[in-house]
């Protein structure tokens, strides 16, 4: 398993993606699927711009990795995204068998993978592994940056 601070450039690539999305005026999260210590895909939100519900971050680069790779089957992958995943979202990294989890912020109101339950802690055919708080500060703050000029009602998931 890599530690904290292998983790770290792949998450900036991640909060990259989010400020990406923010640009675009989408909540800002961003993905990234590592494989081998390579960068195979990225994704960011797009769910207003796509008028998309599935079009969230950790979904986009899935996606994006499995035709990168010739296969939905990402085993050897870590998903490093900025906000915690929802539960469509753990669903679809449970179902693309993506073995290690890194997320920066926790998502307290919508969060599935530690904050209002772990999916990835259940019994399931595949758990991957999970590494939270990674540069937890700077991706929060891109969050509440967003959010500043916006309002949200209390305990409104980020997504």
């Amino acid at each position: 398993m890599q530690d904290y601070y292998n983790d770290r450039p792949f998450m900036e690539l991640a909060l990259a993606e989010a400020r990406l999305a923010a640009a675009e005026g989408e909540v800002p999260v961003g993905a990234v699927v590592v494989q081998s210590g390579r960068v195979i895909a990225t994704g960011r939100n797009r769910r207003e711009n796509d008028r998309n519900a599935l079009a969230h971050a950790e979904c986009e680069a899935i996606r994006s990795a499995g035709l990168a790779l010739g296969n939905w089957r990402l085993t050897g992958c870590t998903l490093y995204v900025t906000l915690e995943p929802c539960p469509m979202c753990a669903g679809a990294i449970i179902n693309a068998r993506v073995d290690r989890v890194v997320y920066g912020a926790a998502d307290p109101a919508g969060g599935c993978a530690g904050s209002l339950i772990n999916l990835f802690a259940l019994d399931l055919p595949h758990r991957p592994a999970l590494t939270t708080g990674v540069l937890a500060e700077e991706c929060r703050a891109v969050l509440a940056d967003f959010f500043q000029t916006r309002r949200r009602p209390e305990g409104e998931s980020f997504y």
